[in-house]
Parts: C-alpha cells; structure tokens; sequence
C-alpha cells in the first residue's frame, strides 16, 4: 500500500535526523543522504500525488490550501509529526515552530517555489517563523515537525 510506504519512507528519513540539530547542516546532511534528485526523494513524491488521487493525502482543505497529518508524533517517525500540504501561488497561516521545521519542497506543475526556494529540503531552526508561501505553481510541501510542535499566531 502505498500510504504504508510513505510511512516507512518518512520514519527512514526521521531516523537518519533524530540525533541532529534542527539547523543549515542537518539541511546539508539530508541533501546528501536524499537528494531532491535521488530515488528516495522521487519515490516520496510519486507517493504523495498517489496519496491525493486515492484520497488519503490532503484530504482537508482550508483557505485554498490542501493537508494532512500522516504520522502523528511518537509513532512511526519517532517524536516527529509528517503531514503534507498541497499549496497553489498562495501564502498560508503565519506560524512558529518552537522546536523547528524540517521539509521536503516538490513542485507539482510550473517552477513553484516554496518561501522562495525550489525542489529539495529545507530547514527552519528552532523559533523561527513564517508565512508559507507558494508562488510560480503548484507544489507539495512535506515537513516533518518535532513532537508536532507548531503555534499559528494569528497574524
């Protein structure tokens, strides 16, 4: 099935950072064990659009913006949450991360860009803070959050 295999996929790659600092060389070191051209990476992607169209991925949708919480903290990816969001030239809810964000940025259709960035991984260190941003297309956005930590803060 392929939502277990997102699952097993998201617990790999939890495991492979549980021991690291949610900062720029956690970035370096996804990049470099799950490159946004390698096979891990393509195959995550693969499962979300198939996740969607089977209607277990992104089945809410709020404000213009599709999500979804596929692993809830403690379970399968350790003490990291997974959900995955499906964004259109949109800017979302203002939010913190208390304990950082970690994700993977897929565009879907055009040269989407997420906050600014392209295909591949980000990292948003401990208290940081935004409004995500879509813009130029479509993408998946899959983060992984420490202990499902996240404050919407209403701005």
């Amino acid at each position: 099935m392929s939502q277990a295999r997102l699952e097993d996929l998201t617990a790999e790659i939890a495991g492979a950072m549980a021991d690291k600092a949610i900062d720029a060389a956690l970035c370096d070191v996804l990049d470099a064990a799950y490159p946004a051209s390698g096979e891990t990476f393509t195959e995550i992607e693969a499962l979300c659009g198939e996740g969607e169209a089977q209607g277990w991925l992104c089945a809410r949708e709020a404000g213009g913006i599709r999500f979804g919480r596929i692993v809830k903290p403690g379970t399968s990816a350790g003490r990291f949450s997974v959900d995955v969001v499906r964004m259109e030239d949109i800017k979302g809810p203002h939010h913190r991360h208390p304990q950082g964000e970690i994700g993977m940025i897929m565009p879907i259709a055009g040269a989407a860009k997420f906050d600014g960035m392209g295909r591949g991984w980000y990292v948003q260190p401990p208290g940081s803070a935004h409004s995500p941003t879509v813009t130029g297309g479509s993408a998946y956005v899959l983060y992984f959050l420490p202990d499902g930590d996240i404050e919407f803060t209403g701005k």
